[in-house]
């Protein structure tokens, strides 16, 4: 399938699903590869066919969500953000904890893939924060859509490239290879629970005071979908609990209620009285 043909039916398709093209700009290589797959195991010729099939099966669209999911993660995936949790907002939020005689800290990872950005935060937890703060736990949920995603989670098991923007000692500690796959030691997998949901229909039953949604709803959803999610996501926030969006990311328009932690990392704190 020849590029120009694939982006033209994705134009074509994204906002019929409330998603938009230019978040798909950088990474539309691996939707197209799926595309290609699909096509053929339709026994269909080619992209225009798959979108006259599209017409006449409506279960298809249910398939070719599945196939936009974009899966693109590692390990400590942006530095400067990830050491600015471990440095400043971890340690707010252990400190608020202690204050409210709680004994947990509640994060969630929204689109949480195989596990790379929960396992990292637990990592930044246990290597920069646990022994500060002995008396709390810290509590993950990880939702993603693709329950084939939170079995690789499960396994942890990583190729060298998905860990290699560890700190080495983290990674010496963390992992044992196993051939040619650095796998998390059970004692590092921390206190995980994972969740097959999607974000645009159902959120965990809990308030958090940590919240990571990088990458995602701000941009690949269309804007009223990137507002309805945000102000669902909001309410699962604590008053002074974290916000985490991608680098290149902006809250929607619209959305108030927060107060930059960090503009650089794209962290924001939940006022007191936010909603």
């Amino acid at each position: 399938m020849k590029d120009e043909t694939c982006v033209h039916f994705l134009q074509w398709a994204l906002p019929q699903m409330r998603m938009q093209w230019p978040g798909f700009r950088r990474v539309y290589g691996q939707v197209c590869k799926r595309l290609t797959k699909r096509v053929k195991e339709l026994q269909l010729d080619n992209i225009e066919q798959y979108q006259d099939y599209l017409t006449t099966h409506k279960e298809e669209w249910i398939t070719l969500n599945r196939l936009c999911q974009v899966t693109v993660s590692r390990f400590y995936r942006d530095k400067m953000l990830f050491a600015f949790l471990a440095s400043e907002v971890l340690p707010a939020l252990a400190i608020h904890a202690i204050q409210q005689n709680k004994d947990t800290i509640k994060v969630w990872c929204i689109g949480s893939a195989s596990g790379e950005e929960p396992y990292t935060v637990n990592l930044a937890w246990h290597f920069q924060c646990q022994q500060q703060f002995p008396e709390l736990n810290l509590a993950i949920v990880t939702t993603d859509a693709n329950v084939k995603l939170l079995d690789r989670m499960e396994q942890a098991c990583y190729a060298y490239a998905t860990v290699k923007n560890l700190p080495t000692a983290w990674r010496d500690e963390a992992f044992i290879i196993k051939g040619e796959l650095y796998c998390l030691k059970p004692a590092y997998r921390g206190d995980i629970v994972r969740l097959q949901q999607d974000v645009r229909e159902a959120v965990p039953g809990d308030c958090f005071d940590l919240i990571l949604c990088r990458n995602l709803v701000c941009t690949y959803y269309d804007d009223a979908l990137q507002m309805e999610t945000m102000l669902r996501i909001q309410q699962q926030l604590r008053p002074g609990g974290a916000l985490v969006l991608g680098i290149h990311e902006q809250l929607p328009a619209g959305i108030t209620g927060f107060e930059a932690w960090s503009e650089k990392v794209r962290v924001f704190r939940k006022g007191e009285t936010g909603a």
